[in-house]
């Protein structure tokens, strides 16, 4: 049976649910013990990566290297800014500029001289210190983690600098602003990073190397403290943390890549605005992948961005996005249908993605990727709202 190119078929070899529960009674008391959740997924594919017409290059270079974006939009709702690597991770760290909502980009704009020696992925965000001044903080990973600092919209920047004694993996990939006015951000580390020893440690008897890790900005991201591990599990290798904040406001819930591959991408959330947070637990495989990253539309549902690392998947290691709500992620259900993105030809070699959404509910999610065969890996941005999605998934 043929499908239309933008739907794909139901998977009908998954019998159990996404996150399947058994419900008893205990004295009373009601208990939740959680099964393996499957391997696979049941909703829908949209696959709109053959629509070219939604994609802008942002910045290619024949023989180079060039990967691992994030961005950030500004508050005219225009303006956004993306950094990435020159390399696969490690190398000069590249600024460009868009003034018209990610449909055009600037040429590479100057940076300080020792953004040419970062040593992992970048990453940029806005904050808001207790008095009102908004700055742009950039953060460089491994060890010792950096950070730049620009306090007037990416115009100018300050050098990188240390901002502790401790490293890390793709530091402070998110960064969630409090009810307090202070900010959080989260990364994570395998053992080599954290305490400058440079070379991958064994893991302690009985334990993990993965674990995640929270610090605190007390005034607008100048300095961070309150190092601490916030998430680590006995068999599960958790890294890459990607935040989200309930509709409501009252919940924080953080997705979590798992680095052995043999295990779903797993969840942790807190009540208390990151004072503590719940044991790590399975997520469904439509939501498995690699640096989730995503935004609300203005109904509601929320979009997620990432890498296809799903056990059993048709779009496995490509850029892919993920539709549903916020509760669909806490409940542990499948959510509403996933998109491939683009079609990625090297391995699992893409999308670390920035995602924003534009007033009118455009959404503009940026990433690198291997998206012609046999040519080197480079930015591009794909621009859709949900309401053209979800006609090509109800398209006959």
């Amino acid at each position: 049976m043929c499908f239309p190119p933008s739907i794909q078929p139901r998977r009908t070899t998954t019998t159990l649910s996404a996150l399947a529960v058994v419900l008893f009674l205990m004295g009373g008391t009601m208990g939740i013990v959680q099964a393996d959740p499957a391997p696979g997924y049941t909703i829908p594919i949209v696959d709109i990566s053959a629509q070219t017409e939604r994609q802008v290059v942002v910045d290619r270079e024949a023989g180079q290297y060039l990967g691992h974006p994030t961005t950030v939009l500004l508050e005219d709702n225009t303006t956004m800014i993306t950094v990435y690597p020159k390399g696969h991770g490690r190398g000069p760290i590249v600024m460009k500029r868009s003034s018209d909502g990610g449909r055009t980009w600037s040429d590479r704009l100057p940076v300080p001289e020792n953004w040419a020696t970062s040593k992992e992925v970048p990453t940029i965000h806005r904050v808001i210190d207790p008095q009102g001044v908004k700055r742009l903080i950039m953060f460089s990973g491994l060890y010792p983690i950096r950070m730049a600092v620009s306090e007037d919209d990416g115009a100018t920047w300050s050098p990188l600098e240390p901002i502790g004694d401790y490293g890390g993996i793709v530091a402070m990939g998110c960064v969630e602003r409090l009810k307090n006015g202070n900010y959080i951000a989260l990364f994570h580390d395998d053992g080599r990073f954290i305490d400058g020893k440079g070379s991958k440690a064994a893991p302690p008897e009985g334990g993990p190397v993965f674990k995640v890790y929270q610090i605190e900005s007390k005034d607008g991201g100048l300095t961070w403290g309150g190092l601490r591990v916030i998430a680590t599990h006995p068999e599960a290798h958790l890294c890459e943390p990607g935040i989200f904040r309930s509709p409501d406001g009252s919940q924080l819930a953080v997705l979590l890549r798992e680095n052995s591959r043999k295990l779903n991408s797993f969840l942790i959330t807190s009540d208390d605005e990151g004072t503590t947070w719940s044991e790590p637990r399975q997520v469904p495989a439509s939501l498995t992948g690699d640096r989730h990253t995503g935004k609300y539309a203005p109904d509601g549902r929320l979009f997620i961005s990432f890498r296809d690392t799903t056990r059993q998947s048709p779009t496995k290691g490509d850029w892919v996005g993920w539709v549903g709500s916020y509760d669909d992620i806490v409940s542990g259900r499948d959510g509403q249908y996933r998109v491939r993105i683009m079609d990625n030809h090297k391995g699992a070699d893409c999308a670390y993605p920035g995602v924003e959404v534009l007033p009118d509910g455009t959404f503009v999610t940026t990433t690198y990727g291997h998206f012609s065969p046999d040519a080197k890996p480079y930015v591009v941005s794909v621009r859709f709202t949900l309401d053209e999605l979800d006609a090509l998934l109800t398209a006959p």
